[in-house]
């Protein structure tokens, strides 16, 4: 039954403490603002295609090389970070990795070569946001949280949306007005600026603070979790040997690419193609964030209450049909097709996320944070392909109109695949100690 605010707690002295509201509620508060302050990395690699092509003549393929860097990183370290959370503890592995995007972004400044992009933003962002993915949202959840986990993991997904926001319109009038670098000084600061707070408000376990998690019974904080690297392995090896592992991998794999390999990296160029003015068209991504935050919450709450598997195929094919419509929407100026299309698929941007997350904790159990994690690095490795690919498509044909046309029938392919994702036979066990 889900704990109310009214809720005695049993501390393991056995004296009842009665907080007004649970403590878990400000421990999300922290990550939610902590996911937002992170996100305006994830708000800039789309502005920066136009103004680094212009200055230093590099091919749109050679930067979106640079963005997939960071795309895969950004997936393939989740799973590692998950497991150092376990280590070291979530306060200090974020912390970190904050400051790692701070170094990465302001180090841009002063970049003259190709491979300098590669290092800063592909490599040092990417391993800075690899370790504040998505894999940082499920360890919250689950460690603080028994009741109302589907809403809440659909409020901390929201909060990457929430930070597009907030930082989409600033950083593209930062780079129409002043240029790319006062852009990636933004970025480099807002980073940086969360870092005291998580230092200072986030707490690792409900047990540090002599709490029950929220709608659940007081457990002792568990010894931390040696050989990092070798359980985020291990975990792999025996969730690769499930065939629901793969039917998560492969379609949130279309999900990358269809959300920040292609729309987040590739939209505004394509819409600049088209005439639209970059500030109007980085606006039109800001208004996808708003109705994320919308999408992502309600699909919380309908993971709470109906088949993540149904949720999953609606997502998919809802977002592969719009896809297919872009095309013919791009034009110079905003008009009403346009906006109900970022509506629309506003509401769809990683609504996806609260479903495959309840997936993956019913297959995986306590291990379903790490085997997220490697998901969602499939994810990024999907959207790292895409960037890479819609780069080099705009520099063969000229246009972007064939990757969307892909990603929308990739799309359609992975409702089915969500569809025959098959319901666990008995309860989940740990991977690592199987």
């Amino acid at each position: 039954m889900a704990q109310t605010t009214e809720t005695v707690t049993r501390t393991p002295a056995g004296q009842p403490r009665t907080p007004r509201i649970h403590r878990a509620w400000f421990v999300a508060a922290v990550t939610f603002v902590t996911i937002i302050g992170a996100a305006a990395f994830a708000s800039l690699p789309g502005l920066l295609i136009e103004p680094l092509h212009e200055e230093f003549h590099w091919s749109r393929g050679t930067i979106g090389f640079a963005v997939s860097v960071n795309l895969a990183l950004y997936g393939l370290t989740a799973p590692f970070a998950a497991a150092l959370m376990d280590r070291f503890g979530i306060r200090r592995v974020v912390a970190v990795a904050l400051t790692i995007i701070s170094a990465g972004s302001l180090l841009t400044v002063w970049m003259t070569a190709a491979w300098q992009l590669v290092l800063f933003w592909g490599i040092l962002v990417g391993l800075g946001s690899g370790s504040m993915a998505l894999a940082f949202a499920a360890t919250v959840t689950n460690r603080w949280f028994v009741a109302r986990r589907g809403l809440v993991t659909g409020i901390l997904t929201a909060a990457g949306a929430s930070g597009q926001l907030i930082f989409l319109p600033l950083l593209s009038w930062l780079v129409e007005q002043h240029g790319w670098r006062p852009a990636a000084v933004t970025v480099s600061l807002a980073a940086l600026a969360v870092v005291p707070f998580v230092w200072l408000l986030l707490r690792d376990h409900p047990a540090d603070v002599r709490l029950a998690p929220y709608g659940g019974e007081y457990v002792e904080k568990p010894a931390p979790v040696t050989g990092a690297a070798r359980r985020a392995v291990t975990v792999l090896l025996k969730a690769a040997s499930t065939g629901p592992f793969w039917l998560l991998a492969g379609s949130f794999a279309i999900c990358g690419a269809s959300t920040n390999g292609l729309v987040k990296t590739h939209f505004v160029p394509a819409a600049h193609d088209h005439g639209m003015p970059v500030t109007a068209a980085a606006g039109l991504l800001a208004v996808i964030g708003v109705f994320d935050v919308v999408g992502t919450v309600a699909s919380g709450w309908f993971t709470d209450r109906f088949s993540p598997r149904r949720l999953l195929a609606v997502y998919y094919a809802l977002r592969g049909i719009s896809l297919l419509f872009l095309p013919m929407l791009l034009a110079p100026s905003v008009h009403p097709p346009m906006l109900f299309f970022i509506v629309f698929y506003g509401l769809d941007w990683v609504a996806t996320v609260p479903p495959t997350i309840a997936l993956c904790r019913e297959h995986y159990g306590e291990d379903s944070a790490i085997v997220f994690g490697w998901v969602l690095a499939s994810h990024q490795v999907g959207a790292a392909a895409v960037a890479f690919a819609g780069g080099v498509a705009r520099d063969v044909f000229g246009t972007y109109d064939v990757v969307w046309y892909a990603s929308g029938a990739l799309c359609a392919a992975a409702a089915l695949m969500a569809l025959v994702i098959s319901r666990p036979r008995t309860e989940p066990v740990s991977l690592a100690g199987a």
